[in-house]
């Protein structure tokens, strides 16, 4: 089984641009989505031609890249981060792999601050790559941001592999693992846990 997974996440090879915003990501310190996991966030955002997605968590641009070569090529994706040293490198990489400043829109600062400026369902697709201890409170976000038909995408699902360990009580565990829970058993979802990278959670808005 861990050489499938292993065979599944060089399925789809990195060019120059995302190597460079993934080691990028390492000096900085930001755990990137792995291969596997960017190429299910290209084919959700190609799969719902998507034109308006909002990434939670810019990073150096690694999901930000992946996202925007699945997207429509008129399509807008609006990141935020609350640092903006990683935001300048995302910036320099999104110019890098051939995106416009006009096909992004950055914005520093805190998600549950910036959220609520952003329109009712308005997009096609939200990814969410943020700290456990605000998952809950994006997903809640995600419902009101997104179009009937939209996609949630939540990263780090497997909660470290702990997420199927009923010993594992450390809070993170417990926040994402409630998290996903109510996904699954909301009628305002239609879900799938993907086995890829941290664990990607997928749930279109019913």
């Amino acid at each position: 089984m861990a050489q499938a997974l292993q065979f599944a996440e060089s399925y789809v090879t990195e060019d120059l641009v995302l190597r460079t915003a993934r080691s990028l990501a390492r000096e900085v310190g930001v755990d990137a989505v792995t291969p596997g996991a960017g190429a299910a966030l290209r084919l959700l955002a190609a799969a719902g031609n998507a034109r308006a997605v909002v990434e939670i968590g810019t990073g150096t641009g690694v999901s930000g890249v992946w996202l925007l070569r699945g997207m429509r090529p008129d399509g807008v994706l609006t990141t935020m981060d609350v640092e903006v040293e990683h935001q300048r490198i995302a910036r320099r990489i999104f110019l890098e792999a051939g995106f416009p400043s006009g096909r992004t829109r950055i914005i520093t600062g805190r998600a549950l601050d910036v959220l609520p400026r952003l329109a009712d369902g308005a997009y096609d697709l939200v990814f969410v790559d943020a700290e456990a201890a605000g998952v809950t409170a994006c997903v809640d976000a995600a419902l009101r941001l997104l179009r009937p038909g939209g996609v949630l995408a939540l990263n780090g699902a497997l909660a470290g592999g702990r997420i199927g360990d009923p010993a594992a009580r450390d809070r993170e565990t417990v926040t994402v693992r409630e998290t996903i829970k109510a996904v699954r058993e909301s009628e305002h979802w239609v879900p799938a846990l993907l086995p890829v990278g941290h664990g990607l959670l997928a749930a279109v808005k019913a």
